[in-house]
């Protein structure tokens, strides 16, 4: 079994501990049949310089499947089981081969393509795998001017979520709205940054990015990755540091926060990047983690370590490091069960049989550990150095699914309570698609619920469908008065020059809240074009 599986099983143990009820086993996302593997598409326009462009297809597409229910293949793992087969990394693979990578990976389906480009316009095609039906869907085709490849990748996405599921429910505007929010010359310089091989190069590529989009956050995270592999540390966290933390990269960016810090003595720093990650998403590694860097400070962090190797009880470093916070507690029968625990799991750990014999030698009791690090020998905690994407997004696609069970024993309003809260909340943070699929999950909990068909009227406003923003606004209100929907409308009113309606609307949502921010920065809006509210 490949690595990124054995993750996914790291993964569930934690998870089952948090919601035992819930656990489910480590191939549900298979199960469920929504595991997607996204190959570069074949480049057709004989023209070299643009290879990069088959390179992106596979980066868009997972953005925009993965913000849709369903789970993608990391790049990472994807080269992993190509390597794992003895295939070369820039190898295209024939039918027969594809599915053997399919196979290796566990995946539902593949996407496979190609693009030309003639005339300064892209023409792409692809085609969808059922891996366990072994069929090829019809072609799936798109084409646009060069300068939209952003349109062009966002409506082919939608297009394969549609034939993989075809009760989809995100509309095609929405992922056409949701656009790279990029130059494509940042694009450009992103991608071939990420897929370089050479170091120099890869940085230099990203720096590029960056020059042109400061705050592109996904060549932030890909530099300060490179920097810290170069081992760049001062500049690795300087870079880490200006991904926000409300967006979804932190989480890895924190990660490699808290190792660039930690490699920099910086503890107390790393402790909290740790921390801040595993607030949100515990998994064993940055707990762990956590714990290394609060021991290096002189802190007793063994219950964060024990909370590691609960869950999973198949690391060996894990029970070392436990070994080691009660050793400086003075345990030492604590610390031979855990010794025994990590031997039984590495039998060839030396350090840890070193320590073994130690303390079996020695007396318990406060002068234990002294005893133990007589002639200089010092155990010290492990911390993980690597971060397993994968492991993180299929850690976050299975809590999904465990909030899906839970909202589901729910009654059908308080559903789309929820539902919407966490629309609102992807909207706030600019992530459409992910917000409509919210929306969408409220209404079909609760048809009758206003704040879905307000969210939805938001989402509808944003992707510039003007014609259904309206009508779910308007819905909206019939079902529920409500500020969202009427600022919805005053807002479409605005935008037609229909001040007096617009200021009708503003009316109506400041009655319902008199000092709602929005109302009243609409208010102001209005009166500047002369137009009171009535």
């Amino acid at each position: 079994m490949l690595r990124a599986i054995r993750l996914w099983g790291s993964m569930m143990v934690l998870l089952s501990l948090a919601v035992a009820a819930m656990a489910q086993s480590s191939g549900e996302a298979h199960e469920a049949g929504r595991l997607v593997l996204v190959l570069p598409f074949e480049n057709r326009s004989g023209q070299v310089n643009l290879q990069w462009i088959g390179e992106s297809f596979p980066y868009t597409l997972d953005q925009r499947l993965n913000s849709s229910g369903f789970l993608t293949i990391s790049r990472e793992d994807r080269q992993y089981a190509m390597d794992h087969l003895g295939f070369p990394v820039d190898f295209r693979p024939t039918r027969a081969t594809t599915i053997r990578i399919a196979q290796t990976l566990d995946a539902d389906y593949v996407v496979v393509g190609s693009f030309n480009v003639v005339n300064g316009a892209i023409q792409v095609q692809a085609q969808v795998l059922r891996v366990n039906q072994l069929s090829l869907s019809r072609p799936i085709e798109d084409s646009a001017e060069l300068p939209r490849l952003f349109d062009v990748e966002n409506a082919l996405a939608w297009k394969v979520a549609r034939e993989i599921d075809p009760k989809f429910p995100v509309a095609q505007q929405t992922f056409l709205s949701a656009a790279g929010g990029v130059k494509l010359s940042a694009f450009e310089n992103y991608i071939r940054g990420t897929t370089s091989s050479a170091s120099t190069e890869r940085i230099k590529r990203l720096e590029a990015a960056i020059a042109d989009e400061p705050k592109y956050t996904a060549a932030l995270l890909s530099l300060g990755k490179a920097q810290y592999a170069d081992r760049q540390y001062e500049a690795a966290a300087a870079t880490m540091a200006k991904v926000p933390r409300t967006d979804r990269a932190a989480l890895e960016a924190g990660f490699y926060l808290g190792l660039a810090k930690f490699n920099l003595a910086k503890y107390a720093e790393s402790e909290s990047a740790f921390a801040f990650v595993a607030s949100r998403l515990p998994l064993p590694e940055i707990v762990n983690n956590q714990g290394v860097a609060a021991s290096r400070q002189g802190k007793d962090a063994g219950a964060l370590f024990q909370r590691a190797s609960t869950a999973d009880p198949k690391d060996a470093d894990y029970h070392f490091n436990v070994a080691v916070a009660l050793l400086n507690r003075g345990d030492a029968a604590g610390t031979l069960k855990e010794l025994d625990a990590a031997l039984k799991l590495h039998a060839q750990d030396q350090e840890a049989k070193e320590l073994k014999l130690r303390v079996e030698a020695a007396k318990a009791g406060t002068g234990l550990k002294a005893a133990v690090e007589t002639g200089g020998f010092e155990p010290i905690e492990r911390i993980r150095r690597t971060y397993s994407e994968a492991s993180f997004r299929q850690a976050a696609f299975q809590l999904d699914q465990m909030r899906a069970m839970r909202l589901a024993a729910l009654p059908p309003a308080q559903q789309a309570v929820e539902y919407s809260q966490q629309g609102r909340d992807y909207l706030a943070q600019g992530l459409v698609p992910e917000a409509e699929l919210e929306f969408q999950s409220a209404i079909a909990a609760d048809a009758s619920s206003p704040v879905g068909h307000a969210g939805l009227a938001q989402v509808r406003e944003q992707s510039g469908n003007i014609e259904d923003a309206r009508a779910e606004a308007t819905k909206s209100i019939q079902l529920k008065p409500n500020v969202i929907a009427y600022l919805v409308l005053a807002r479409l009113d605005l935008s037609a020059n229909e001040l007096q309606r617009s200021a009708t609307d503003v009316g109506n949502a400041l009655r319902l809240e008199p000092k709602n921010s929005a109302a009243m920065g609409m208010k102001a809006a209005l009166a500047a074009r002369g137009q009171a509210i009535p």
